[in-house]
């Protein structure tokens, strides 16, 4: 069996590339795994794609990480509260990109991701009025 434990976070981000994908869990402010955010900062990797269900809150935690402009892409469901000031300012002047998932969605990539499924369909707005007209 392979031995998953590592001795220091350090150690478990060594071999994180630039360019990886990066899961990070949590809700808004809650459940947001500080110690791994401060660890991808001390750890540098670069061109970063983050899936978190948000894009950060005040300049702390995941806004912590965005900030040092690490990250070139983020999908998540919810991109901006009131103070996701440090998102809106990277949005706004082009130095990340978004992917704006409805969480359900997110949450079944997610799900079929960890299963192994390579896709899915979901068929999103079925019935609505953006799925009549095309350009929404």
């Amino acid at each position: 069996m392979i031995n998953k434990f590592s001795e220091s976070v350090g150690e478990a981000l060594q071999g994180t590339a630039d360019g990886a994908t990066i899961l990070i869990g949590g809700f808004g402010t809650a459940g947001i795994p500080n110690e791994l955010i401060d660890g991808l900062i001390e750890q540098g990797a670069r061109e970063l794609t983050v899936v978190n269900n948000n894009a950060g809150n005040g300049d702390a935690g995941l806004a912590a990480l965005l900030k040092t402009g690490r990250v070139r892409k983020i999908i998540c469901s919810f991109p901006r509260q009131a103070d996701s000031f440090v998102f809106d300012e990277l949005y706004r002047s082009g130095r990340i990109e978004l992917e704006l998932v409805p969480q359900g969605n997110l949450a079944e990539r997610l799900r079929a991701a960890g299963a192994g499924v390579g896709a899915f369909f979901t068929p999103t707005g079925f019935g609505t009025e953006l799925a009549l007209n095309p350009d929404g």
